[in-house]
């Protein structure tokens, strides 16, 4: 019998495998060349294979797509294009049957132009609670034709769009995404009617999207900061005092949210997606808030022993204060994925390469994939939770060399085609070796693949001895064999140690060595359980992992 959801503790969260499916480039069932929910469910028996605890799915709700779904017009339904609500239902029902458990993206700082409040408010005049939803404002100079203040949306060009009867409403993203106005009640009430609608429907926990935007200084006269966003994990001011982003209000909201999400049993899990720094990022993870929160500095880390040992003890040391547990990712939805940016040099303009087809500066593949899968066993041997991103488990690199006539990123459009966007790390998956989309489904997918897609299939992998896939299987199943609680010790071996390799044991006795030197160095003492690549006649190879239990006696 495999397990159920209800054998798994309350805080399964904690040390968790989860992996993020970006729906509509998973598994197309209905060939129409968009993922949908029955996909998902389609290939759960793959998930459960391959050993995760829970999934991510990505926005499925009604959308235009006018930023890959996280422009939603009904928070509390599924696109029709994707299924519908009884289909969610039963891909829950078959997840908790098979042991996995369910998380949602919620997407709080903004609905879509089409959601039914957005489109009341503009039918509304000026001043009238429809428009007090959203961010609405007169505009400036003499007859108020330029925008109310010089804040920039992300996705390039300003934060405002006018409206007919003269008013401007704010996005921080694209235009068809409206922000609420999160000092309204009605916004505050309706969102935690939606986490009762999700977690009804045996939704396990919610990754939160923007969430430290929800709360702005929206006093008059609005506050300018010279129209560019501040890097968002090193020059937020870190008193939260920035009129957009990361201020101390949102923690209120917060804790409105963790009362709902604890009045179920088991009470239901939150991360949030905060751009901020570690100091700010552990109070959105009290466990009187959301209880988790990303770790963005470790995906941006470069490929050095040093810096990730930073990043390792920040994480472990501000994820104990906060009484939470660390969390770890490499690559998702909104970057270059980790087996190319470890092919490039370092302090390469990902944009610029992207923007070149992928081709300048030209990535080593070979490296690439070989530190992608150390990365990996480094990743997965930490404490705490590990995200997987779906298709890293194939070692897929970034598909770089999209034409500009395919692209759907709104950043593309918006930055005047001067970045490229994340269409790359969102192609289609492919499943088979051939066939017109690679199994995943229909013969024109939203997102052309390319060609040699199919020998990287898991069809491809599956059951090949040092494949990616198998990687991946072989460790998630030990990581949960050897297991450990939520520390780790350093164990250094002389200067080059320090400075080149990162040699880490868990409780259990276990440890794992990763070699970011570029020589072979000495392999330590112990039974090798798993490794990401050959290791040399009593030596660890450059970018390699090993992971190893001590030796029987």
């Amino acid at each position: 019998m495999p397990p159920t959801t209800s054998d798994r503790p309350a805080d399964w969260w904690r040390q968790a495998v989860v992996y993020q499916v970006y729906p509509r480039s998973f598994r197309d069932l209905d060939g129409d060349g968009l993922g949908d929910i029955a996909g998902v469910t389609e290939r759960l028996p793959y998930l459960q294979r391959l050993g995760v605890d829970a999934v991510w799915l990505s926005p499925f709700y009604p959308s235009a797509l006018a930023d890959g779904g996280y422009d939603v017009d009904d928070h509390r339904d599924v696109d029709p294009r994707l299924g519908t609500l009884e289909q969610f239902d039963d891909m829950v029902a078959e997840a908790h049957g098979r042991g996995i458990k369910v998380i949602v993206d919620i997407v709080p700082n903004h609905t879509s132009d089409r959601h039914a409040w957005f489109q009341e408010a503009l039918a509304s005049p000026p001043g009238s609670p429809a428009r007090d939803r959203y961010v609405f404002r007169d505009g400036t100079g003499p007859d108020g034709s330029r925008p109310p203040s010089d804040w920039m949306s992300h996705f390039g060009g300003p934060a405002w769009t006018r409206v007919p009867d003269g008013q401007w409403y704010l996005h921080l993203f694209a235009q068809e995404q409206p922000d609420l106005n999160w000092a309204a009640p009605e916004v505050r009430a309706d969102f935690l009617d939606t986490l009762r609608f999700w977690s009804d429907r045996g939704v396990d926990g919610f990754r939160v999207d923007v969430a430290h935007a929800l709360a702005k200084d929206l006093s008059e006269p609005l506050r300018n900061y010279g129209g560019v966003h501040p890097d968002a994990l090193t020059e937020l001011p870190i008193d939260g005092s920035h009129p957009l982003f990361d201020r101390d209000e949102v923690h209120e909201i917060f804790r409105e949210w963790r009362k709902v999400l604890d009045s179920y049993d088991p009470p239901r899990s939150a991360v949030a997606e905060a751009w901020v720094t570690t100091s700010r990022r552990v109070l959105y993870a009290r466990p009187d808030e959301l209880g988790q929160a990303f770790n963005f500095e470790f995906l941006v880390s470069p490929w050095s022993a040093e810096q990730f040992r930073v990043e390792i003890d920040g994480a472990l040391s501000a994820a104990a204060a906060a009484g939470a547990s660390a969390t770890w990712v490499l690559s998702n939805h909104d970057v270059v994925r980790h087996r190319s940016r470890y092919a490039l040099p370092a302090g390469t303009d990902l944009n610029g390469w992207l923007l070149s087809g992928g081709t300048t500066p030209e990535p080593d593949d070979e490296v690439g994939l070989r530190r992608a899968r150390a990365a990996t066993l480094l990743m997965l041997a930490l404490p705490g939770s590990a995200y997987v991103y779906q298709g890293e488990e194939l070692g897929l690199p970034e598909v770089a060399d999209l034409a500009p006539e395919v692209l759907q990123d709104p950043i593309w459009a918006r930055t005047g085609r001067v970045e490229k966007g994340r269409d790359g790390c969102r192609v289609p998956l492919p499943w088979t070796r051939t066939g017109p989309s690679f199994g995943f489904g229909g013969a024109h997918p939203w997102l052309p693949q390319p060609a040699g897609f199919g020998e990287l299939s898991a069809e491809a992998q599956d059951g090949v001895e040092g494949s990616t896939l198998e990687l991946y299987r072989a460790a998630l199943r030990l990581r949960r064999e050897l297991g450990g609680d939520e520390s780790l010790q350093w164990v250094d071996a002389g200067p080059t140690a320090l400075t080149h390799v990162l040699h880490l044991r868990r409780s259990t006795g276990w440890a794992s060595v990763t070699n970011l030197s570029a020589a072979d160095v000495a392999l330590p003492a112990g039974e090798v359980v798993l490794t990401s690549g050959p290791l040399g006649d009593g030596t660890l190879p450059p970018d390699t992992t090993v992971w190893l239990r001590p030796a029987a006696s």
